[in-house]
């Protein structure tokens, strides 16, 4: 598995499920997905978490350690990651589909109750996604929050979207 990511830069299901929290947690509210798979240079995630959720880095290098538990979702650390590889998923609105709160820095920003693509990892289409609310606001640092409410069947292959085609379902 971890050949495929090092070759495509795609995450298997496997590498993806172990870094999501779990079903229970993510069923009572928002809560933190950080798909940071390599040690880099970088901790404004651990900064920006004022819940202490996202534990102190050791080592600049080290990859974010969450404490899913201490996570409140208020998103803060979902604008401030540069590598755009914070979302938010939350499973408590319905049985049927999850939110999905996801940094978005193309233009045009999609508009709320638009029907947009929902992309897997590999950027292809796994079926359509309504946009619930626009979040840009200038304590994001101009990376504007998507919030995407998508078939909780897909949570674990949805992770961003593309805008065309029929908006309006």
């Amino acid at each position: 598995m971890k050949e495929m990511f090092e070759k495509t830069g795609v995450q298997s299901p496997e590498i993806v499920r172990s870094v999501f929290p779990p079903i229970e947690r993510i069923n009572r509210g928002p809560v933190a997905v950080i798909e940071c798979y390599q040690r880099i240079p970088c901790n404004p995630c651990a900064t920006a978490c004022k819940a202490g959720a996202i534990k102190p880095f050791e080592d600049i290098n080290d990859r974010p350690d969450i404490d899913f538990e201490r996570c409140t979702g208020c998103g803060l650390c979902v604008s401030k990651c540069p590598g755009l590889s914070i979302m938010l998923v939350d499973g408590s609105r319905s049985e049927e589909n999850v939110v999905f709160s996801i940094p978005y820095e193309f233009l045009p920003l999609p508009q709320e109750n638009d029907y947009v693509d929902a992309l897997d990892r590999a950027g292809e289409s796994i079926g359509k996604a309504k946009i619930l609310k626009v979040i840009n606001r200038s304590y994001q640092d101009r990376t504007p929050i998507i919030q995407v409410e998508i078939s909780r069947e897909k949570m674990y292959l949805f992770r961003n979207i593309k805008i065309g085609g029929n908006l309006n379902g």
